[in-house]
């Protein structure tokens, strides 16, 4: 049931401004009267705009109410509420759950959660020397809380989604996985399935857990490709002050080949070549200091066919070559040409 007029406090304008004023920081930040909003029997609510800036749509509000059968109005409330279209900041959310990855910060803490679903309980030791050795020697389990299959789910499925699994950039433009780079270093358990440790100085990704599949361009087993340059080659250099010495190998002597086409004259001994008489320059023989008449002129000089006798001596020397065969066809018995003798 709505509520019934009241004219003593709808005529309670100028109060009302008043105290919105009062409450402003500055005078003209409280705009024209609104209206009034019954709220229920002799409480009434005055509304005035806000022209402050950064409050669009909201309204300065005084109530103000009277005693039964009253005649003056006194003020219960004045504050600054938001109409329809005004600009609200977002529901507020406690700080505990207002927290996101990467919020932390040097010096902060977080509140103790003791029923994190993303932990379980740890390893109590049994007093079995063998268990107890494989629980906190080998898996490390050995602490209050330790990571439980959902914390474990939780963090895989983060992992692998975000920048170091193989969606990312710089994974889609590598071209080797990280799971063949001597740089990446397994996890234990079941995790060391699927991720690895990079340990690679040069890499985006060095210290940061990364999926078998991720990728970058400092792989230890892929080189940069050498693109073509619009650059001329360069001219080779020579050291002309510079002296390189250089070894040869001994030469091993070429084998003589020796092709006997005939059996009897590659038997026969090799006849040494005639010795061809000087001749002194006033005509005589070197050897025997003796002059010897040249023959006429006129006279025709024949070749004499050797004697029975000449034929019985034995050869000493190596028959001419073709081109001395004239000069032993000219040289009779009697001018002592004959070299046999």
């Amino acid at each position: 049931m709505p509520a019934a007029k009241d004219a003593v406090l709808e005529r309670a304008v100028d109060l009302a401004r008043a105290v919105a004023v009062e409450i402003a920081e500055e005078p003209e930040h409280v705009g024209e009267h609104l209206g009034v909003v019954h709220e229920a029997e002799r409480l009434v609510s005055h509304r005035f705009a806000c022209t402050a800036r950064g409050y669009r749509g909201w309204a300065w509000t005084v109530t103000v109410a009277r005693v039964p059968r009253g005649r003056t109005a006194t003020v219960c409330e004045a504050e600054l509420l938001p109409g329809e279209d005004a600009i609200l900041p977002k529901p507020w959310v406690p700080w505990s759950e207002r927290l996101r990855p990467g919020d932390i910060g040097p010096g902060d803490v977080l509140p103790f959660r003791p029923d994190d679903p993303r932990l379980e309980p740890g390893w109590t030791p049994t007093g079995d020397p063998e268990l107890d050795e494989v629980a906190i020697d080998e898996l490390a389990l050995a602490r209050v809380r330790v990571l439980s299959p959902q914390g474990r789910d939780e963090a895989a499925e983060r992992w692998y989604r975000g920048s170091h699994g193989p969606t990312s950039a710089g994974a889609l433009a590598a071209s080797a996985a990280c799971a063949s780079c001597g740089f990446l270093v397994p996890l234990q358990g079941s995790l060391g399935t699927v991720f690895g440790v990079c340990a690679n100085a040069w890499s985006p990704d060095d210290g940061k857990v990364v999926s078998l599949d991720h990728g970058c361009g400092a792989h230890s087993e892929t080189d940069a490709e050498q693109g073509p340059t619009e650059w001329p080659a360069a001219d080779p250099l020579i050291d002309e002050m510079r002296l390189e010495v250089v070894e040869r190998a001994p030469q091993a002597p070429a084998p003589v080949v020796v092709e006997a086409t005939d059996p009897e004259a590659a038997e026969a001994p090799e006849l040494a070549e005639p010795a061809v008489p000087a001749v002194s320059a006033d005509g005589g023989d070197a050897v025997t200091g003796e002059n010897e008449p040249a023959p006429a002129a006129d006279v025709p000089v024949t070749e004499d066919a050797p004697s029975d006798e000449d034929a019985a001596l034995p050869l000493t020397g190596e028959a001419p070559a073709e081109g001395d065969g004239d000069a032993g066809q000219d040289a009779s018995p009697a001018d002592g040409g004959d070299t046999a003798r």
